[in-house]
C-alpha cells in the first residue's frame, strides 16, 4: 500500500490535531523510510520483478528489521516514547505510535506472503489484493480518500499556500502511486531504494502544509 497510509496520516491528524501533519507523515510511512536506507545498506534487499504481480513490479526479498510485524510495533513503540520525551504530551506520543505500526496493517492485505513476523522468522503472511488492480484501487484509493475527506472536514487554509500545497500534493501522490505501481519497475535494487527516499520530501512538504492549516478544533498550539 502507498496511498492508504497517508489517509492514515491525515485521519490521525483528525483524531489527535496538536500533532503535526507532518509528524503523523513521518509516522504512517515510517517502515519505508527507514527500508530504502537499510537496502542501500546492504541489510534488506529487494528486486525488480516485471511481472510479478499487476499492481505490484517488486520482489522484496528480505526486510525483517522494517517491515516485520514485531519490528512494526518496536518502531511504533520507540517513535512514540520518543515523542513523549520531546512533547510530554501522552495522547499524541500513543496515537503516533499507533501511526507506525498501522503501517503493517495496511501492507498485510496488499503484499502477497512476504511479511514476516518477526525477523529470522519463517513464516511470512500477506493476502495479496496486488494481484487485482480493481481491488489495489479499492482498499489503497478508498482508504487514502477516507482519510483526506475526514482531514478536509476538520481542517480549513489559513491562506492560499494552506490549499493549492494541499491539493498539489494530492495530484502529486496519485501521480507517484500510479507511475510507482502499474508503470516499468525501476531497473536495480539501488534505484529502487533511491526512489524510495523520496517520501523524507514528501514528509517535509506535509509539515510545510501543516503551517498553512488550522484544525477546527485544535484548542492549544501544534507540537
Amino acid at each position: 500500500m502507498f496511498l492508504g497510509h497517508f489517509g492514515v496520516a491525515f485521519a490521525a491528524k483528525r483524531v489527535e490535531p496538536r500533532v503535526s501533519l507532518g509528524t503523523y507523515g513521518f509516522a504512517a510511512q515510517f517502515l519505508d523510510e527507514l527500508w530504502p536506507i537499510l537496502v542501500l545498506a546492504g541489510v534488506e534487499h529487494v528486486r525488480p520483478a516485471p511481472g510479478l504481480m499487476p499492481a505490484s513490479q517488486l520482489d522484496f526479498v528480505s526486510y525483517p528489521i522494517s517491515h516485520s510485524l514485531l519490528m512494526a510495533v518496536v518502531w511504533g513503540v520507540v517513535i512514540g516514547a520518543l515523542y513523549f520525551a520531546i512533547r510530554r504530551y501522552r495522547r499524541g506520543a500513543i496515537v503516533l505510535g499507533l501511526t507506525v505500526v498501522s503501517h503493517w496493517v495496511l501492507d498485510l492485505p496488499m503484499h502477497r506472503a512476504d511479511l514476516p513476523l518477526w525477523p529470522g522468522s519463517s513464516v511470512v503472511v500477506g493476502w495479496g489484493a496486488w494481484r487485482s488492480i480493481p481491488l489495489t484501487l479499492l482498499l489503497d484509493g478508498g482508504t487514502f480518500l477516507a482519510g483526506l475527506i475526514l482531514y478536509l472536514r476538520a481542517s480549513r487554509a489559513r491562506d492560499r499556500i494552506g490549499s493549492w500545497a494541499l491539493w498539489a500534493l494530492v495530484v502529486f501522490l496519485v501521480a507517484a502511486y500510479l507511475g510507482g505501481s502499474f508503470g516499468p519497475p525501476p531497473p536495480n535494487e539501488r534505484v529502487i531504494a533511491m526512489s524510495a527516499l523520496s517520501l523524507w520530501l514528501v514528509v517535509l512538504w506535509m509539515f510545510w502544509i501543516d503551517r498553512h492549516r488550522v484544525m477546527l478544533a485544535q484548542a492549544s498550539p501544534q507540537s
